[in-house]
């Protein structure tokens, strides 16, 4: 069973009087276990495609289909699709002043559980492991006090983004450029964590520009994104060939 099923997926973006058509029948299939990269020119459709994964206000599915385990997506709010097993990690992490880190984490967490009915997490437990983690990502435990990403560098937001990955577990993770901004030492620790993340039972979607990622990061599949569509598909290698050649010769 298929873990992501895209079919035909037609999206816009805007008011209703003022729709701009992004998606123009992209199919994309993940099974468990599998990574794949997304790539393509700028406009091309690969932060839309994230956003309309996860739900966000502001885009309308016009035509196709989008199942998570079997599950349609398309009329379920974020935090229910959330609750599914989808995570996004967001190209340019928001702050959320008021709210330290800690809390988000363990209202995050409550949240899930008792969506699946299962017991939350003992307080002192979930204190000591968000702080391992934290460490693992090479995030200073002290940044937990702080308002979610207050302050926060741009390396410091996607580590911090990872370590939510970590914690939280989703069956499909869906990383919008999460190498943008990062110096070399950060990219690897992020690719560590997603790396660590990742198993035969969970899926990644990778959104990137650059092939440096996907050396840390090795995909199953690469897929370009082009006027709202896949147009091509392969393995590692044409990750090298679009590095090497550009987009042009496909697009």
């Amino acid at each position: 069973m298929s873990l992501l099923e895209v079919t035909d997926l037609h999206a816009t973006v805007g008011a209703q009087d003022q729709q701009k058509a992004i998606l123009k029948g992209l199919n994309i299939s993940v099974n468990p276990g599998e990574v794949h990269a997304i790539m393509g020119p700028n406009g091309s459709g690969k932060s839309t495609l994230a956003n309309v994964l996860s739900g966000k206000p502001g885009y309308t599915v016009t035509g196709g289909t989008l199942t998570l385990t079997d599950t349609d997506l398309t009329e379920l709010e974020p935090h229910e699709r959330a609750q599914l097993g989808l995570f996004l990690a967001f190209q340019y992490p928001v702050e959320i002043p008021g709210v330290s880190n800690m809390e988000f984490l363990k209202a995050s967490v409550d949240s899930l559980a008792r969506a699946r009915g299962e017991e939350q997490p003992n307080t002192a437990a979930f204190i000591k492991q968000v702080r391992l983690l934290a460490t693992s990502v090479d995030l200073d435990p002290q940044f937990l006090k702080r308002g979610v990403n207050e302050g926060f560098s741009g390396g410091e937001k996607k580590r911090n983004e990872i370590m939510q990955l970590l914690l939280l577990e989703p069956k499909l993770a869906i990383l919008d450029e999460t190498d943008s901004g990062l110096d070399i030492d950060a990219l690897q620790v992020v690719a560590e964590g997603v790396n660590r993340y990742k198993n035969e039972h969970n899926g990644v979607v990778l959104i990137t520009h650059y092939q440096r990622l996907l050396d840390y990061i090795v995909p199953d599949f690469v897929h370009v994104l082009a006027d709202g569509k896949i147009i091509q598909s392969g393995d590692k290698s044409l990750a090298l060939e679009l590095e090497d050649k550009g987009y042009a010769w496909l697009t």
